[in-house]
């Protein structure tokens, strides 16, 4: 089977091949992306049994959760594209000199982020426009997350790094047992001691009850042993970049070009993921007013459409390591190959999903709460959604495949006008007359312009540029060993 080192070995690819590599590791981000988002299906619909109020609690934080969770996720991109573009260069030891400094880079960065979201979490609910009734129960479930900030950041750190590599396989399964993990923690952590029936027998299963925190506590534990088994196999396991033996040494100390380079790469994205965020959280403050049952079925409904757009972050996973190394190799045809070849899975897989997610809404909303009032107003949501998911899969994969190549700072501003001249506009207008239907027109709408002007930008081919071929650039420095 034709591997990722045919890259970096220089041999000659056809379409064939070109295909089978691109399945091969489109697969398993694929199955780990989905496995991160029936992570968060269950953990809604477990809390959604609890009650409106609880739902509306976690619906209220979730966004922002995800720029905190974003931010760093978008940090460790810089380190993770260099290292495939050394990788594709087949510069081993460069390789692993910027792992050492990308694990010490990221580690600060992600306390000094769990710093930063502590202290504003006391006030967050109330200036999100939560009422009295769900802001205690917010308070603690983001606190919860945001300690476990630094730990996260390593298993961005280490999942961005073996797939880079080409190694999809670790981290998919990685994320599986984080899921099931998640499942186990929360069955007992949410729900309080009760008693449940089986084939006819009853059965007394122990419980804390404790509701939200048990909700994110139960996340938290499982992502720890997930981030703990990421970062061993990448330091001991991962053949190109493991730092045993030989390459035991080397300093952690992170030097001025790697964070250089890191900042170009990061920077973009990150103000990108910032800008994108505050829409978010914009949204939220639009919603709000709307009521518990607009705020809990909007936050279910983020959640079930996730399961129709994680596909294409898994693909737009590949497409960032296909292109990351073919463009260290300087192979610049097979850049543009993979980045077509790409946006054409993603388009074709998140067409059938939208299709999928058009009939099966009712039923996904009905699985994450018993409430009928959340569960209809999520489910016409959805429907309105389901028409922007092949745009919206144009718009991630042909991003990862930029982002490949360290091509950030175009479409992190294409991103941003998208976002702020599109969306926000649109639903400040049509959620007063139309309610949290109009928030989601609002989001269909901007979603198909932004699949529009990606694939311009993919056509114009603008966004490779032979000349910044990381090989090509000044060599960096290797600690003695």
């Amino acid at each position: 089977m034709t591997s990722i080192e045919a890259i970096r070995n220089n041999e000659p690819l056809n379409l064939r091949q070109q295909i089978a590599l691109t399945t091969k590791l489109a697969v398993p981000a694929i199955l780990a992306q989905l496995s991160t988002i029936l992570m968060q299906y269950i953990d809604a619909s477990m809390v959604g049994r609890l009650g409106a109020d609880e739902s509306a609690s976690i619906g209220l934080m979730n966004s922002s959760l995800w720029f905190f969770w974003g931010v760093c996720s978008m940090i460790t991109m810089g380190f993770s594209v260099q290292v495939a573009h050394r990788l594709g260069a087949k510069e081993d030891a460069q390789a692993r000199d910027v792992l050492r400094q990308g694990i010490t880079s990221c580690l600060i960065f992600g306390i000094l982020m769990a710093l930063i979201g502590g202290a504003i979490a006391p006030f967050l609910p109330g200036w999100l426009g939560g009422t009295e009734e769900i802001q205690h129960g917010a308070t603690v479930y983001f606190v919860t997350f945001i300690a476990a900030l630094p730990i996260l950041t390593m298993n961005y750190l280490g999942g961005g790094m073996l797939r880079c590599a080409g190694n999809m396989k670790v981290p998919g399964l990685l994320n599986v047992l984080m899921c099931v993990l998640d499942v186990m923690f929360n069955f007992f952590l949410i729900f309080p001691t009760r008693e449940l029936q089986f084939a006819g027998a009853s059965f007394t299963v122990p419980g804390a009850g404790l509701g939200v925190f048990g909700a994110a506590l139960g996340t938290v534990l499982a992502e720890c042993v997930c981030a703990a088994s990421m970062m061993y196999f990448l330091c001991r396991r991962q053949k190109e970049l493991h730092l045993t033996g030989e390459h035991s040494g080397g300093s952690f100390r992170p030097r001025m070009e790697v964070l250089r380079k890191a900042a170009k790469i990061s920077v973009p994205m990150t103000l990108e993921h910032v800008i994108f965020c505050g829409a978010q959280i914009t949204i939220t403050i639009i919603v709000a007013p709307l009521g518990v049952v607009a705020i809990a079925a909007n936050a279910f409904a983020v959640t079930a459409e996730s399961l129709c757009y994680m596909p294409g972050f898994g693909i737009g996973d590949a497409a960032t390591t296909l292109t990351g190394q073919s463009y260290g190799a300087g192979r610049y045809d097979l850049v543009r190959r993979f980045c077509h070849l790409t946006v054409l899975l993603g388009l074709a897989i998140m067409t059938v999903m939208g299709v999928i997610m058009y009939i099966a809404a009712p039923l996904m909303m009905e699985i994450m709460t018993p409430v009928d009032a959340i569960a209809s107003l999520g489910t016409e949501v959805l429907r309105i959604e389901a028409w922007a998911e092949p745009m919206y899969a144009a718009s991630i994969v042909a991003y990862g495949a930029f982002v490949g190549v360290g091509d950030t700072l175009i479409p992190a501003t294409m991103n941003f006008g998208s976002i702020w001249l599109v969306r926000i506009p649109l639903a400040a207008i049509l959620a007063p007359s139309l309610g949290l239907r109009g928030v989601w027109i609002a989001m269909c709408a901007e979603l198909c312009f932004r699949g529009i002007i990606f694939l311009w930008r993919m056509k114009s081919g603008k966004w490779l540029k032979p000349d910044r071929k990381s090989s090509e650039s000044e060599p960096m420095p290797v600690e003695e060993v």
